[in-house]
C-alpha cells in the first residue's frame, strides 16, 4: 500500500470524524462511528490491500499505540474530575458507585465472559480468563459522551460534576484499567506457570496488592510535587500555571506512567492517581483548563487515528476467526452481563439515604449499567498479554475483541446522546421526583 494514499485517507477521515456528527446533529452519529465506518470502508479498495494495520501481524505496534492513547485518556479523565478522594468517609462515601463498580460490577464480569468463553467457545482457561480480562474494564477512551465535561476557561468545575451518572462512568473508567490488570496476569500466569495452587501467592501478593500500592504512592507523590512546582514554586520559572504551559500535563503523563512501570507497579493507575492529586492542587485554577484541552484534543486524535486503523483491520480480516459462540459472548457482556453486574452492583445505593449524599435512582442506576463502553483499553490489554505469553486461540481472541469493540462503538455511540438528553429532561420536570438527589 502506497504510504501518500494511507495519509489521504487519515486526512479525509478526520475531517469526516469533524464535520458529519455536527453536520447531522440530528442523527445518532458519533465521530468513532464515522472513523471505523470509514477505516471498514476503505479496506475494501484494491490499493489498500495486504495487513498493514492488523494486531495479529503488528502486535508490538498495536500495543504501544493503544498504551499511549489509553494512558493519555486517563491523564485527561483525572483532570476532569473535581469530586475530592481523600482517606475520609465522607470522600469514601462520595466515590461509592465507583467503589461498587470496581468491586463487584468488574469482577463479575470477568468471571461471566471467562466462564462463557470456556464453556460456551471451547477455548482453554487461560485463554477464556485473558478474554473476560480484556473485555471487563470499560473504557476511558470511546465514553467521552457519557462522562464529566472538565474544567473550561469560563468555568473550572465541570458543570456536570454533580451528574452521579456521568462522575461514576469517569471514575470507573478511570480507575479499572488498572485494576483489571491483575487479572490478565492471571491468565498470563495460567500460560506459565500451572495451576492457581502454584502461584496464587504469589498473584495475591504482588499482582493485586503490591503493584497497585507502587501505583498508588508514585501516582500521588508524583501529582503533588508537579502540582508543587506549578503553582506554589518560588521560582518562576518552575510556576508552569502563570505560563500557561499546557505541556506539563503530557510530560506528567509519560513521566509518571515511566516511573511507574520501570519500579514494578501499575503505570495506568499511577497516571489517574496523579492526574487527581494534580487537580486538587489550587483546585480552581484556571491552568487546569488549559491542561485538560491539551490532553483532550491529543486523545481524540489518538482515539479516532486508532478507530481508523481498527476499521482498516476489521477489513483486512480481523473477524475472520469469529465463531458464533463469540459473537454470542461479545453480545451478552454488552446487553446482558455487563447491564446486570453493574445493576446488581449498585443496587446498594437508594434515593433514601439518610446521609444526604447523592446516589443514583432507578433510573440513573440504569443507564450507568448499562454505559459500558469497551474500547481501546481491550485492544492493549490483548496485545499486552500475547506479547508475553503463548496463548492459544489467539486468533479467535482478536476476532471476539474486535467484534465487541465495532458493536459497542455502535451501540453506545448511537444510544449515549439521546439518552443522556432523555435522562437530564426527566431530571428537569418538577412533577417527577429528581433521581439521585436527597
Amino acid at each position: 500500500m502506497d504510504a501518500n494514499a494511507l495519509y489521504l485517507v487519515v486526512g479525509v477521515a478526520l475531517l469526516l470524524a469533524v464535520v458529519l456528527p455536527t453536520l447531522l446533529e440530528r442523527v445518532a452519529l458519533s465521530a468513532p462511528m464515522v472513523l471505523v465506518g470509514t477505516g471498514l470502508a476503505v479496506s475494501y479498495l484494491p490499493v489498500f490491500g495486504g495487513e498493514w494495520v492488523s494486531p495479529l501481524a503488528h502486535p508490538a505496534v498495536t500495543e504501544r499505540a493503544a498504551e499511549l492513547c489509553v494512558i493519555v485518556a486517563l491523564m485527561g479523565v483525572g483532570l476532569a474530575i473535581d469530586r475530592p478522594l481523600a482517606a475520609t468517609r465522607a470522600s469514601l462515601r462520595a466515590w461509592r458507585s465507583t467503589w461498587s463498580l470496581l468491586l463487584i460490577a468488574m469482577p463479575l464480569c470477568i468471571a461471566c465472559v471467562a466462564l462463557l468463553g470456556w464453556w460456551a467457545m471451547g477455548i482453554t482457561p487461560a485463554a477464556a480468563l485473558l478474554l473476560g480480562a480484556s473485555l471487563a474494564p470499560t473504557d476511558p477512551v470511546l465514553a467521552a459522551d457519557v462522562q464529566v465535561s472538565g474544567p473550561t476557561a469560563a468555568q473550572d468545575e465541570p458543570i456536570d460534576e454533580q451528574d452521579e451518572v456521568r462522575f461514576a462512568l469517569t471514575s470507573e473508567g478511570g480507575l479499572n484499567d488498572a485494576l483489571a490488570f491483575p487479572f490478565v496476569y492471571a491468565a498470563i500466569y495460567l500460560i506459565q506457570k500451572g495451576p492457581i495452587q502454584q502461584w496464587w501467592l504469589e498473584w495475591l501478593s504482588w499482582e493485586l496488592f503490591g503493584k497497585v500500592l507502587i501505583g498508588l504512592f508514585i501516582g500521588y507523590i508524583s501529582g503533588w510535587l508537579i502540582g508543587a512546582l506549578s503553582f506554589r514554586s518560588r521560582s518562576s520559572v518552575l510556576r508552569f500555571a502563570e505560563q500557561g504551559e499546557p505541556l506539563v500535563a503530557l510530560s506528567a503523563t509519560l513521566g509518571v506512567y515511566g516511573l511507574t512501570e520501570l519500579i514494578g507497579g501499575w503505570g495506568f493507575l499511577a497516571v489517574f492517581v496523579a492526574a487527581l492529586r494534580l487537580r486538587a492542587v489550587e483546585r480552581n485554577n484556571r491552568y487546569h483548563a488549559v491542561m485538560h484541552e491539551m490532553v483532550e484534543r491529543l486523545e481524540r486524535l489518538l482515539t479516532l487515528l486508532l478507530l481508523l486503523m481498527l476499521g482498516l483491520a476489521l477489513g483486512e480480516g480481523l473477524l475472520a476467526y469469529l465463531p458464533w459462540q463469540g459473537a454470542l459472548v461479545g453480545l451478552a457482556l454488552i446487553f446482558i452481563i455487563r447491564p446486570a453486574t453493574a445493576w446488581l452492583a449498585l443496587g446498594r445505593q437508594s434515593n433514601t439515604d439518610t446521609q444526604g449524599d447523592q446516589c443514583l435512582g432507578p433510573r440513573e442506576r440504569i443507564v450507568t449499567a448499562f454505559f459500558g463502553v469497551r474500547g481501546i483499553g481491550s485492544v492493549y490489554y490483548l496485545a499486552y498479554a500475547l506479547q508475553r505469553a503463548d496463548f492459544p486461540h489467539a486468533e479467535v481472541l482478536w476476532s471476539v475483541v474486535g467484534f465487541t469493540i465495532l458493536v459497542s462503538v455502535i451501540v453506545h455511540g448511537i444510544s449515549a446522546t439521546p439518552v443522556m438528553h432523555w435522562l437530564e429532561r426527566i431530571r428537569e420536570r418538577p412533577d417527577v421526583e429528581e433521581p439521585g438527589r436527597m
